[in-house]
């Protein structure tokens, strides 16, 4: 009996193996051909860490910044329900910004970007692209990967801290298997109120919020605006308006984003609201993220090392595109987080 364990052992301990050097070979001809690439995301070195400031009590910024915040609780004391005596928790109302969620932003299906250039293969989907129609315009098509990414809990830099969110690294979502994500018409199901802002008038009124999120923060009352990158909607991958590669994979992120607000699967977690706890916002607050670049080139660090929704991309994506070897890109998107610590 023991020889038969020791044998169904080794032979599992062989195919794991056999599996680790498939996946490596598979991501290894992948990156060497060009058709997905991708580096891991090291939390230490590739994320802008001075981006969690400014850190505050209430309204007072206990460890400020120069980067734009969201409004915070007035009062530095909290007080929340609880469901068992005393049915009442005191505690200091804390702000600040999460590094929280990973996306990959690829036209190649199942390419995780951020997972080293790893693909799955030949599994079918639509694929992405990006094509001329013309000299001037462009249409593009990509797919999200989704990741769950708490990296204060994960490095345990706050530890036993009730604010942190207590998972661990998962990928949420893809959109491969999405049958909304690349056609127009379906997504109208989930955004019919799309035809009311194309047109004109609210087009130019995207203007203001490009103008406004390059020096600040974007107008949330603007929320069809993805600032200097378009609109949001529909809420899909299909991008008439093809600019950059940078700027036009950051709007299909941005626009899942919103996907994700409107299918109720992100609630916001940031407001005097969220003190205590996360709430639904079907129309997404675009001034509670900021978002970075991990991949193919993370940063520029700096006063650009993150931005706020609809920044315009002119001011940081210099260096941040490989030809080749460097088309399909990941980015980390951080949220504002207020919560009632004790």
């Amino acid at each position: 009996m023991k020889k038969l364990l020791c044998a169904l052992g080794l032979l599992a301990v062989v195919v794991m193996a056999a599996v680790g050097l498939g996946r490596q070979a598979v991501a290894q001809s992948a990156s060497t051909s060009g058709t997905c690439t991708g580096h891991f995301v090291n939390p230490i070195s590739d994320l802008c860490w001075d981006c969690v400031f400014p850190i505050t009590i209430g309204s007072f910024p206990l460890l400020p910044s120069n980067r734009p915040d969201t409004p915070n609780p007035a009062l530095p004391i909290c007080m929340c329900p609880m469901p068992l005596p005393p049915f009442i928790r005191l505690g200091l109302a804390v702000g600040y910004w999460e590094p929280a969620r990973l996306a990959d932003v690829t036209r190649h299906p199942y390419c995780f970007v951020n997972l080293g250039g790893f693909t799955l293969g030949n599994i079918p989907a639509p694929a992405g692209k990006t094509v001329s129609k013309d000299g001037n315009s462009h249409d593009a098509a990509w797919h999200i990967h989704w990741y769950i990414y708490p990296v204060l809990y994960w490095l345990e830099i706050l530890v036993d801290w009730i604010c942190l969110e207590a998972v661990s690294v998962d990928i949420a979502y893809i959109t491969e298997l999405d049958p909304l994500w690349l056609d127009d018409e379906l997504t109208f199901l989930i955004n019919p109120e799309a035809v009311l802002f194309a047109n004109p008038i609210a087009i130019a009124a995207c203007a203001a919020d490009c103008v406004a999120a390059s020096v600040g923060m974007p107008l949330d009352p603007l929320f069809w605006c993805a600032g200097c990158q378009g609109s949001y909607y529909p809420l899909d991958g299909r991008l008439p308006n093809h600019v950059g590669s940078i700027q036009s994979s950051l709007l299909a992120a941005e626009r899942f984003v919103y996907k994700l607000h409107r299918e109720l699967i992100l609630w916001a977690e940031g407001g005097p609201e969220a003190i205590c706890g996360k709430y639904p916002l079907p129309v997404v607050r675009k001034s509670l993220y900021r978002s970075q670049i991990t991949n193919p080139v993370p940063g520029p660090w700096g006063l650009f090392g993150c931005n706020p929704l609809g920044r315009s991309t002119v001011l940081y994506e210099t260096g941040r595109e490989v030809p080749v070897i460097g088309e399909d890109f990941g980015f980390l998107f951080w949220r504002k987080r207020n919560c009632c610590s004790f």
